[in-house]
């Protein structure tokens, strides 16, 4: 973080600060269903959530939950956020992906171009990928 407390768009810039993770958000939708389709309470999106956050209990990430990202047809779904880099959407996860989710910002913290190499992930956010968005300052037009 700078002076002005924001994130520098250099990841290098990141990765050399004592705890990177802080820069980085794991968003959860709390209100996915199962394979299912089930109604029942707590959806397995908040099952996500709750197994993200122990997944991440001993380290620096900030885990938020969101009621709907719009990404149904593929099920359980999180993002993974970091000022100044490319953001991550995820779908096709378990209630069970939390430490996946957790590995996958420990990637995301440490990269030094701001992308999650590929080969690094673990499979469910290799097969999982929904769409990588830019930030808003690498856009040309």
């Amino acid at each position: 973080m700078d002076r002005n407390g924001s994130f520098p768009a250099n990841s290098a810039e990141i990765s050399s600060e004592p705890d990177a993770l802080a820069g980085v958000t794991v968003i959860v939708c709390s209100s996915c269903r199962d394979e299912t389709g089930s109604d029942a309470h707590p959806r397995a999106g908040a099952l996500l959530a709750e197994d993200t956050r122990r997944a991440a209990s001993s380290e620096n990430i900030r885990i938020r939950t969101v009621e709907c990202l719009g990404n149904c047809k593929r099920r359980l779904s999180a993002a993974l956020l970091r000022d100044g880099c490319w953001s991550y959407v995820f779908g096709d996860l378990a209630a069970t992906s939390g430490a996946d989710l957790v590995a996958g910002a420990k990637l995301f913290a440490t990269s030094t171009d701001g992308l999650i190499p590929w080969r690094d992930r673990p499979d469910s956010l290799k097969r999982g990928l929904v769409a990588r968005i830019p930030p808003l300052d690498m856009l040309k037009d």
